[in-house]
């Protein structure tokens, strides 16, 4: 049944988000991506996010929140940093960029709220965690209740990949019928390579594995 309300999607164009961006258009009645271009080295990931915004019929807004590149060190914003291939023994990896679910939500709840908004729907989650803090549903939950005491509003932040792995995100896809938009039109790669990306990096090889292993299992079962 498809909520009569709206919802704004936190939107970068990679496999997550675009799935995301699917799955409200499923769920709600009026749906809209707002982007970030935070510093980050591959920004053409926005162009890509406007372009499938425009494929799934939704409005699709980009605020410049640079800012958050000059706050600390990381992979994805500073090109003297060599990129982590695996993770680290102890604490996230590099590629971990410090605030930016915190600043992407609260901002995204600021722009809902001026927007009669009070849905957000964003792609983190804690199946394929990777070492990044701000995308466990503690701290999501302790968000949303943050923000509700901030503004004193009632925002729902819906996170329908959390507690799914990349498998079942191929799958949520498909089931979609977007997995070959997913496939060919967004970027996940740390790299910057749109589609199956580098390969190599580990964004480009947690979708690999998780797309392998979904073909795979409905191959087996074509009714899946």
């Amino acid at each position: 049944m498809i909520s009569e309300e709206k919802a704004l999607v936190v939107f970068s164009g990679g496999q997550d988000s675009t799935t995301c961006l699917f799955w409200a258009r499923e769920h709600f009645a009026e749906v809209s991506a707002l982007s970030f271009v935070y510093g980050q080295k591959h920004a053409r990931e926005v162009e890509l996010a406007r372009e499938i915004a425009r494929k799934a019929h939704v409005d699709f807004d980009c605020m410049d929140v640079s800012f958050i590149s000059r706050l600390g060190s990381n992979s994805l914003t500073d090109t003297s940093i060599e990129m982590d291939r695996e993770k680290p023994a102890a604490g996230p990896p590099n590629t971990f960029v410090p605030g930016r679910n915190l600043f992407f939500l609260s901002i995204a709840a600021v722009y809902a709220r001026e927007h009669g908004i009070r849905h957000l729907v964003t792609g983190v989650s804690q199946t394929d965690f990777s070492g990044y803090p701000d995308c466990r549903d503690a701290f999501v939950k302790s968000l949303n209740v943050t923000l509700n005491l901030a503004m004193e509003e009632q925002f729902v932040i819906h996170t329908p990949l959390m507690w799914i792995d990349k498998c079942e995100t191929w799958a949520l896809a498909d089931r979609l019928g977007v997995l070959d938009l997913v496939r060919k039109d967004t970027l996940t790669c740390y790299n910057g390579i749109q589609g199956d990306g580098c390969g190599h990096c580990p964004a480009c090889r947690l979708r690999r594995e998780g797309l392998e292993k979904y073909l795979e299992r409905k191959n087996k079962d074509p009714r899946i």
